[in-house]
């Protein structure tokens, strides 16, 4: 279902203010990798936000991921903190892993083995 504008406009706020909070906290550079918020979702209701992390180079992505799920409820009080005169109430935050990257660079390396075998097996030119 297409989001509404009121929608989409909690979800860019929950978006910006949460992006924020991760960077003061040191949460979107761990151990040599980047997290990213990458989308928010809010449903109709504006009582819950899907976000979307994006991870880079990170090792043991689900790890960091159930770190960040636990600790759910202090982001939510610190985004409550920052919303609070735009909103009636936080919207409950749920996290999920956004794997478009992953798809993004197995793609490009499938490419990039295409284009390697055409050119072995291209006839050569006169």
């Amino acid at each position: 279902m297409e989001e509404n504008k009121r929608q989409k406009q909690i979800g860019k706020l929950v978006m910006e203010e949460l992006s924020d909070i991760f960077q003061r906290e040191g949460m979107n550079i761990i151990d040599g990798g980047m997290v990213s918020i990458s989308k928010v979702m809010i449903t109709p209701d504006l009582l819950e936000a899907r976000i979307y992390l994006s991870f880079f180079q990170i090792k043991d992505v689900p790890a960091l991921l159930h770190k960040i799920k636990e600790r759910g409820w202090e982001w939510r009080k610190l985004l409550g903190q920052r919303i609070k005169n735009q909103l009636r109430r936080v919207p409950e935050l749920y996290f999920f892993s956004d794997d478009t990257l992953d798809h993004v660079f197995k793609m490009d390396e499938l490419f990039k083995k295409i284009k390697q075998d055409d050119e072995k097996n291209a006839p050569p030119s006169a």
